[in-house]
C-alpha cells in the first residue's frame, strides 16, 4: 500500500478526531435519555393541599399497573378521603364527592402483601374488604409504622406499592382533622369533606401525563378497609 501525501494524512487524522467526539457525544447524552423515561411520580390534588407519591412497579406491578389505570381514566377526579384515623391511615378514592356514593370499579386484583414492602410511616398501599384478593380503587396512606398490616404466615396482610415522597406535611394534616358520623359513614369520616380533586401522572419534567376516558365496569358493594 502506497504512502498517502501529508496532507491527506493530516485530512483522515481530523475526520478520525470529528468522529470520536461524535461518539463521545451521543455517550454523554444516554444518561439524559435515560434521565427521560417515565419517573412514576404520582401527584395527588386534594381540597386541603397537594402530594406526590413514587410508585414501585418492580416490587408491587399488578398493584400499581391497576392503579395507574384509574389514573389514567381520571377515575379518582371528585372523589373523597372518606377515612381518617389518627395515628393509623387516611384513606379515599372509592366513594364520589358529590353523591358519596361509591363509584363502579373494575375486576379486585391478586394481593401483592408478600412483595417485602412493609407499611411505614409514608407507604401507600392498596385497601380491600375481608377478602384477601379483594383490593379495587381504594388506596390508603399510612400516618405511622403499622405493622400489624403486614402478612404473616398465617395470613395476608395489606399490599404496599408506593411512597409519600413530597407533601406529607398535607397528609398530616389530613390525618387529624375532625372526624365522625357524616353522610353514610357511621364513623371516621372527615366532618367537613376532604376532596381528591385529581390525581395525575407526571413526567420527570413535572408535567401531567393525559387523562383518558373512564370504562364502565361494574359497580362494588363492599366495604373495604385495612384493619
Amino acid at each position: 500500500m502506497y504512502n498517502q501525501p501529508r496532507t491527506h494524512r493530516m485530512k483522515a487524522f481530523a475526520r478520525s478526531l470529528i468522529l470520536a467526539a461524535a461518539a463521545a457525544v451521543v455517550l454523554l447524552a444516554q444518561p439524559q435519555a435515560r434521565a427521560a423515561e417515565p419517573s412514576h411520580l404520582v401527584k395527588v390534588s386534594t381540597s386541603m393541599g397537594d402530594f406526590v407519591i413514587e410508585l414501585l412497579p418492580d416490587r408491587a406491578p399488578l398493584t400499581v399497573a391497576n392503579f395507574l389505570r384509574y389514573v389514567k381514566e381520571g377515575y379518582y377526579s371528585n372523589t373523597l378521603i372518606h377515612r381518617v384515623v389518627a395515628n393509623f391511615v387516611i384513606q379515599g378514592g372509592g366513594h364520589d364527592a358529590t353523591t358519596y356514593q361509591l363509584k363502579p370499579v373494575h375486576d379486585s386484583i391478586f394481593n401483592e402483601s408478600g412483595n417485602g414492602l412493609q407499611n411505614k410511616r409514608g407507604t401507600v398501599g392498596l385497601a380491600r374488604s375481608e377478602a384477601p384478593h379483594s383490593g379495587n380503587s381504594q388506596i390508603y396512606i399510612n400516618l405511622v409504622d403499622n405493622p400489624d398490616l403486614d402478612p404473616l404466615p398465617t395470613r395476608w396482610g395489606y399490599a404496599v406499592f408506593g411512597r409519600v415522597v413530597q407533601g406529607m406535611d398535607v397528609v398530616d394534616r389530613i390525618g387529624v382533622t375532625p372526624t365522625g358520623a357524616f353522610g353514610p359513614f357511621k364513623s371516621d369520616a372527615p366532618l367537613k369533606p376532604v376532596v381528591i380533586q385529581k390525581v395525575e401522572l407526571v413526567d420527570a419534567a413535572g408535567a401531567p401525563s393525559p387523562v383518558a376516558k373512564p370504562l364502565p365496569p361494574p359497580p362494588a358493594d363492599s366495604i373495604q378497609s385495612p384493619k
